[in-house]
């Protein structure tokens, strides 16, 4: 009986823990591609003295990807993280004030 649960069913969405298709993914891809594209036509045929080059675009969410305010936050404690290691790091090499 679970052999033949339809795929975008209840169950298949909870293994997943999404609920996207074959077909979702394809349309995702082709978007991105096209972005891509468009992106390499436009920067192929502009005037590199009147305008400058455009940049890549980023891929679209897809699940599993953090969810664009997480990465955010994610990134903020990363950059956190890395100044507490800086001003370790200086406080060491860095001849002490006094």
């Amino acid at each position: 009986m679970v052999e033949h649960l339809p795929p975008d069913g209840a169950a298949a969405r909870a293994a997943n823990g999404h609920a996207w298709q074959q077909s979702d993914y394809t349309a995702t891809d082709s978007r991105d591609l096209l972005a891509l594209l468009l992106t390499a036509f436009l920067n192929a045929n502009r005037d590199p003295d009147k305008q400058p080059a455009m940049p890549w675009p980023e891929p679209g969410w897809r699940p599993g990807d953090p969810l664009p305010e997480d990465a955010e936050a994610q990134a903020e404690q990363d950059r956190a993280q890395a100044r507490v290691a800086f001003d370790h790091i200086t406080a060491q090499v860095l001849p002490s004030k006094g």
